[in-house]
């Protein structure tokens, strides 16, 4: 693993960067806490300003229509947090979508089709993780050309043509009109609470969890602590890319249509979910509770304006504005927030 004295300068460093870490870890809750404060406010303003935004059936809609950008944003909070990300994610989607067509199209029993689009999104996500962990290419530059690569494929899998008439034992599940019994939930976004559960226990109860924060925070650290970093790195780019082929099923049957451009865009609205819920770009903080509340915040937000009759453009400035303060907002604070402990221990700034 390496040299006893490279093992104890890597404790140094963790160590140095403790209290640093901690006091911006701190700093990342009180983010996650201010993002669910402004979630229920957006929703309480909507109850008391718009009609209809509290009935059950928009509030399965407004739920239902980010439920794909929910569940990609489930194992890109977990890249993140290693500090490594996934721009290809809504090319997987198309990708996964469009070959849902193609086999549909070639009589291929729906059944079938599945567990062949999760397939090719293992596949596309083992390439991801193998350029980045194997070849040493950074997951951005790595992910940009993927992001180009999958959205050509789907293209060739479908062409220009979109595919409908899929079978309705499957669609009905997927749309905002079948929830679940007694509650406004559909049954999609039931799954994607179930999966949040489960990755929030993963991620901060398990070993594993610790594993992706040291990861993020020191890289070097982690590999003289032990950690198998190029394992859980590739590891976490094959289930980002299972979950966007598993959100390109879900899209194609809940629009029931297939086609080669669905998901254009989607990227945005992950990222923007992941770091506006607190979690770092530089990896190594943040919470899942921060994600999910960007997530629904963004969502929430988006139904509000809609109902409000706001542009599409209008909205799309607005959740870029969202992405530059949840990045910029944190780093002032805990520019701030150094500051003063500086100032406090008489180091000079």
């Amino acid at each position: 693993m390496g040299t006893a004295a490279e093992t104890r300068e890597a404790a140094d460093a963790a160590r140095s960067g403790k209290g640093r870490a901690g006091r911006v870890r701190s700093l990342a809750l009180r983010w996650d806490t201010a993002v669910g404060v402004l979630l229920v406010a957006v929703i309480v303003v909507g109850l008391g300003s718009t009609e209809g935004f509290g009935s059950g059936e928009n509030l399965a809609f407004a739920f239902n229509d980010v439920v794909e950008v929910a569940l990609i944003a489930l194992p890109m909070t977990l890249l993140v947090v290693a500090g490594q990300v996934d721009l290809s994610v809504a090319s997987m989607l198309g990708l996964g979508s469009a070959l849902t067509g193609a086999l549909w199209n070639a009589g291929w029993a729906f059944e079938t089709i599945v567990p062949v689009v999760l397939l090719a999104g293992v596949a596309g996500g083992l390439l991801n993780g193998w350029l980045v962990t194997r070849v040493g290419l950074p997951s951005l530059a790595v992910t940009i050309g993927t992001l180009a690569l999958y959205r050509g494929l789907a293209s060739v899998a479908l062409g220009s043509d979109a595919v409908t008439d899929f079978p309705d034992t499957y669609a009905r599940w997927t749309v905002d009109t079948t929830t679940v019994p007694g509650t406004f939930l559909t049954y999609p976004v039931l799954l994607f609470a179930v999966l949040a559960v489960i990755t929030a226990v993963v991620l901060h109860a398990t070993g594993f969890g610790r594993s992706l924060f040291a990861i993020g925070a020191q890289e070097e650290a982690a590999y003289f602590a032990g950690i198998r970093v190029k394992r859980i790195k590739l590891l976490l780019f094959v289930v980002t890319g299972l979950f966007a082929s598993f959100a390109g099923v879900l899209f194609t049957l809940r629009y029931g249509s297939a086609r080669a451009d669905n998901g254009l865009g989607f990227e945005m609205l992950v990222i923007a979910s992941v770091l506006l819920g607190g979690i770092d770009f530089d990896g190594g903080k943040g919470t899942l509770f921060g994600a999910v509340a960007g997530v629904l915040l963004i969502g929430v937000l988006k139904n509000l304006l809609t109902l409000n009759d706001v542009a599409n453009e209008v909205q799309v400035i607005v959740t870029g504005l969202l992405l530059v303060a949840s990045v910029l907002t944190p780093r002032v604070i805990a520019a701030v927030v150094e500051r003063r402990h500086r100032r406090a221990a008489g180091t000079p700034s």
